[in-house]
């Protein structure tokens, strides 16, 4: 039994590939086309349930749980790697699962697993989908659309940059409204612009609570720094995993395979963002962190600007992509815009 149930129609098994065991939900039939979702942090398959009920006419419907999250088993991540480990596991389950080739979309943290993805295994990707994705040079410590680090040591990003408090209520598995940073009043403030609230609230707060924690595991180690604020990334976990240090996904433009791309995201997004409240460059330029050594060391990270400047390159070099804003609508669209996603997707898909 998977730890959130899952809705009618939706199967739960557990996926013995090379690497690890995987938790993958599917629906549909497996005569149908293949077509995979990838979650973000602080979430699990359990996120695209609704989705994958609606498009199970059409396709066969598959989500797994990351490394990390979940119910896939739990081994570390390398973050040294970037995305390889994520990606490395995605082969391996699509191996197993005998796919192919598959649009895959990813959400998040999740787009970084699948940029990755694509640039390892081209030939495996018939449509990206990247909804509300991490900029392609990471998250945190990066100054232009460049990617440009704006310290040698990438201080400000990694595992280090992480609410404390935020990591301590997971670990107490609050399911409380008591704090600004429990992970109730985190989702419903930051996942979806306020006030939406999803109707499966109590199952969605379940799956963040299914979160891996541990200097090992989220949010990972750091390494102290001279640097403000005097944290750089460490070695382990997933937040150190998207640090510009390790991870970086603008080669995508040099692919001589170039699968159509949609870019969705909502224009009241805090999380992605060019002012990212998880940002530490908008954080110190807002006055909440103190010591801030100003916009022209360390500005608030172009996170919209950089993904559009890399598939903007992307489509100059023979690609495509489309870029779709969602108004009224924060960090996730497939849940608080359900029906203009899947139209849109529908469409993408069927071009």
């Amino acid at each position: 039994m998977p730890t959130v149930p899952t809705l009618t129609g939706i199967s739960s098994k557990m996926v013995q590939t090379s690497r690890l065991t995987m938790h993958v939900l599917t629906s549909g039939s497996p005569e149908n086309p293949p077509l995979v979702f990838i979650h973000g942090n602080a979430s699990s398959a359990t996120y695209f349930e609704e989705l994958m009920l609606a498009l199970a006419d059409s396709y066969y419907t598959i989500a797994p749980d990351l490394r990390g999250y979940g119910d896939t088993e739990d081994l570390l991540i390398d973050a040294t790697r970037g995305a390889k480990d994520w990606a490395d596991d995605l082969i391996a389950l699509y191996e197993a699962l005998n796919i192919d080739k598959a649009p895959i979309l990813g959400w998040s943290l999740g787009a970084g697993a699948v940029m990755q993805f694509m640039l390892d295994h081209p030939e495996r990707v018939s449509a990206l989908i990247l909804e509300s994705p991490v900029s392609p040079y990471g998250f945190g410590g990066t100054k232009d659309i460049n990617g440009t680090p704006c310290y040698a040591d990438f201080a400000g990003s990694g595992g280090g940059t992480v609410n404390p408090e935020f990591v301590k209520r997971l670990h107490e598995q609050d399911r409380s409204e008591a704090d600004p940073n429990s992970p109730r009043n985190v989702m419903n403030t930051f996942f979806y612009k306020p006030p939406f609230r999803a109707e499966r609230e109590e199952d969605y707060l379940s799956a963040i609570l299914t979160e891996k924690l541990g200097e090992d595991r989220y949010p990972g180690d750091l390494t102290p720094s001279e640097n403000w604020p005097n944290v750089a990334p460490g070695v382990k976990g997933p937040i150190n995993a998207l640090t510009p240090a390790y991870f970086n996904t603008s080669g995508i433009v040099d692919l001589a395979n170039k699968p159509p791309v949609l870019w969705v995201r909502g224009d009241a997004d805090q999380i992605v963002a060019d002012m990212s409240f998880f940002d530490f460059g908008t954080l110190g330029q807002l006055d909440f962190v103190p010591g801030w050594p100003g916009a022209d060391v360390f500005p608030p990270q172009p996170m919209v600007g950089q993904t559009r400047a890399v598939l903007e390159q992307y489509q100059a070099n023979n690609g495509r992509y489309q870029e779709l804003i969602l108004s009224d609508c924060g960090h996730s669209p497939h849940i608080e815009k359900a029906a203009e996603f899947e139209a849109a997707l529908r469409n993408f898909l069927a071009e």
